[in-house]
């Protein structure tokens, strides 16, 4: 699939709009509350659907990292996994849409430490918004 531009162009076209208009009717029914709302959307960049959202966070790895991790953690061939990374836009691309960069090419414990940074930053957003409220 992946070393296949037209074919990953089609399932594309077939699933994109249909995941996007589930999600943005989702995030509808969730507006009028005051909840923190995580949306993993790993093509994001690519269906460029960034407006459905207050902040946009993005995850990269260079190149190496995640090669290596697709080789070692989920088993696949070098070639696969070459082609899976030069099918997706360049991490600089992505990491050009975010509002917030988490770089990923460490540890568990660096990227648990980012990702609780800007949950605490997010909280603390909210908490500011509701005027010092802390919702449970």
């Amino acid at each position: 699939m992946f070393n296949d531009p037209s074919r990953r162009t089609l399932l594309n076209e077939i699933t994109h709009p249909e995941v996007m208009r589930r999600i943005a009717d989702r995030l509808d029914e969730l507006k009028e509350t005051d909840h923190i709302v995580v949306a993993d959307i790993p093509l994001l960049a690519e269906v460029g659907a960034t407006e459905m959202f207050d902040l946009v966070v993005v995850v990269t790895a260079s190149g190496a990292v995640q090669l290596d991790r697709l080789l070692r953690l989920r088993g696949m061939s070098d070639d696969h996994a070459r082609a899976r990374v030069a099918a997706q836009l360049p991490m600089e691309e992505k990491a050009a849409i975010a509002d917030v960069v988490i770089v990923n090419d460490g540890s568990m414990d660096a990227l648990v430490e980012q990702t609780e940074q800007v949950w605490r930053t997010l909280r603390s957003k909210l908490e500011t918004k509701r005027g010092g409220r802390t919702a449970h």
